[in-house]
């Protein structure tokens, strides 16, 4: 194992360089989904080192549970010890599993409250909340088996319904009587944007890898960043006027709108509004995803795959590693 199994802590390092490249220079939806993956596979390497950590680390402490034979010297001579770093492990993943369980508690806990709030209203797509003091509007994701099987239902009876698919609109009655109708078209346009892709998920995966590792962070505040991008471009393309997009979502933002949580995305929510609007007085970002390697978006590109990569083989080498030892010392 060597110091391999200390090497996916460190590596989301070489992946800041593209949270902050690749919101300007790439596609949102290709931003999006490339910070997404690169922020799993960083976050899934770096969870296993600190078990790797753990189970090596502590083979030799008093009253743990592992086999006899794991403490062997020959194991610890074929294993990297170092007794600190083994118990510093154990309080560190019991971090990283608490805000990982905690997250994902927030979130279910947000869509709940959210479809709660909802009772009452009419079924529809959109569903405009009768609150005259406070400006704001998100996405509700979920329920997704109960919309198929109403649109399902509209089939057989020959119903024609246009609903938001994999959720719901949430809007208040202040934010729509401060837009004008073109407004209010790119609105739903953006928060359609948002179920269409499941934004939500990309938001879930880097929040819960900002968790398990810090380092990935601005990976996290990043696809927030171009997540609403991609629903701006998106609403762009229906309304088929950019400025109309860019004038909403600065009346969202002076309106102070607000959202349940950080797990729904809403028009003025996630990332500086003002380089939103800027975005989008600007023409429209090209869908190229392959950039020139003697770029800085291609080289912090380059850089961060390779990190990733190495982060991986670090993992399985440390992982491989750890299993055909212990298993050769575990008497059958």
């Amino acid at each position: 194992m060597g110091l391999f199994v200390f090497l996916p802590l460190v590596l989301p390092l070489s992946a800041w360089p593209v949270a902050r490249l690749a919101a300007q220079h790439l596609h949102p939806r290709t931003a999006t989904r490339l910070l997404t993956a690169l922020a799993a596979v960083m976050a899934v390497c770096s969870t296993l080192c600190l078990a790797l950590l753990m189970v090596v680390g502590t083979a030799q402490l008093p009253g743990n549970p592992l086999p006899d034979g794991w403490s062997d010297p020959e194991v610890r001579a074929a294993l990297p010890y170092d007794e600190v770093a083994g118990r510093a492990a154990i309080p560190a993943l019991t971090l990283v599993c608490g805000a990982l369980a905690r997250t994902l508690w927030r979130h279910a806990t947000v869509r709940r409250r959210g479809w709660r709030a909802l009772a009452g209203l009419p079924g529809t797509s959109v569903a405009v909340v009768p609150d005259e003091t406070e400006a704001y509007a998100y996405a509700l994701p979920g329920k997704e088996r109960r919309a198929e099987g109403r649109s399902r239902g509209r089939r057989r009876t020959g119903r024609s319904g246009r609903g938001a698919p994999h959720g719901r609109v949430v809007v208040s009655r202040a934010l729509l009587d401060r837009l004008q109708p073109a407004e209010r078209r790119a609105l739903f346009a953006h928060e359609r944007a948002h179920l269409t892709a499941r934004h939500h998920r990309f938001l879930l995966v880097t929040q819960l890898a900002a968790r398990a590792n810090p380092f990935l962070r601005p990976l996290c505040t990043a696809t927030a960043y171009t997540a609403e991008r991609w629903a701006d471009e998106e609403a762009a393309a229906v309304v088929r006027d950019r400025r109309v997009v860019a004038r909403a979502i600065g009346k969202a933002a002076l309106a102070r709108p607000r959202t349940p949580g950080p797990a729904l995305a809403g028009l003025a929510a996630a990332g500086p509004v003002p380089r939103r609007v800027a975005a989008l007085l600007g023409p429209a970002p090209a869908a190229r995803t392959r950039p020139s390697l003697f770029t800085a978006m291609g080289l912090a590109l380059w850089g961060a795959a390779c990190g990733t990569v190495v982060s991986a083989m670090s993992s399985a080498n440390a992982t491989v590693t750890m299993v055909l030892v212990l298993r050769a010392a575990t008497p059958l």
